[in-house]
C-alpha cells in the first residue's frame, strides 16, 4: 500500500468537510478528483504532523487543544489548532514537506 493512500468519497465526510487525513489514508471530496493538489497540500502536512506524533497521541492533542481553544475562539477553534494553523500557512510552500523542521507545528501553539 502506498501511503498515503488517497481515497475521493463524500459519504465518508461530513456536509462541510471538505477532507481529512486518518494515517494513512487521506480522505477528499469527489469534487477535488483529479484536481486536489492545493487540498493535498494542506493534507500532506496532516500526514507528517501524524507520523512525527505517532498517530494516536496526534489526535489527541488535536482533541485536547480545539475543546481548549472552543472557549477562547468559539466557532474559530478550528482555525486556530496548531496543526492546522501550520497546514494553511504552509500549503503554499513548494516542497514544504520535505524542508518543514521536526515538530514545526509546535511554533503556531
Amino acid at each position: 500500500m502506498k501511503i498515503p493512500t488517497i481515497i475521493y468519497n463524500d459519504k465518508l465526510l461530513f456536509k462541510n468537510v471538505e477532507g481529512i487525513t486518518l494515517f494513512p489514508f487521506i480522505i477528499l471530496k469527489e469534487k477535488y478528483k483529479g484536481n486536489s493538489e492545493e487540498i493535498l497540500k494542506h493534507e500532506f502536512i496532516h500526514i507528517k504532523q501524524q507520523i512525527e506524533m505517532l498517530v494516536i497521541p496526534f489526535f489527541i492533542i488535536y482533541l485536547l487543544e480545539w475543546f481548549v481553544k472552543l472557549f477562547k475562539y468559539g466557532g474559530k477553534a478550528y482555525n486556530n489548532i496548531s496543526f492546522e494553523r501550520e497546514a494553511y500557512a504552509n500549503e503554499d510552500v513548494t516542497n514544504y514537506t520535505k524542508i518543514r523542521k521536526f515538530w514545526a507545528w509546535t511554533k503556531y501553539l
